[in-house]
């Protein structure tokens, strides 16, 4: 699944568009190394992402085209 596709869809960032202007500014890195709206995300791989002065590290437990919005939790877990 494209990483711009799973951060909306784990509700991490809410909108796609804003996911794909983070990658673009290069604020997502994949398991240490910057990574494109494009790129591949499998389970077992580490997401960084910069909000300002924070940043949030996940690690994907799963992957799912749509999901509830209740179960979006599952798709991840904070490390």
């Amino acid at each position: 699944m494209r990483l711009d596709k799973f951060l909306k869809v784990s509700r991490l960032i809410k909108r796609r568009t804003v996911a794909n202007e983070a990658c673009d500014a290069g604020r997502v890195m994949i398991n240490d190394k910057a990574a494109k709206a494009s790129s591949e995300v499998k389970v077992g791989d580490r997401i960084t992402i910069s909000f300002g002065n924070r940043e949030v590290k996940v690690e994907v437990t799963a992957v799912a085209e749509t999901i509830k919005k209740e179960e979006a939790k599952e798709l991840f877990k904070y490390i």
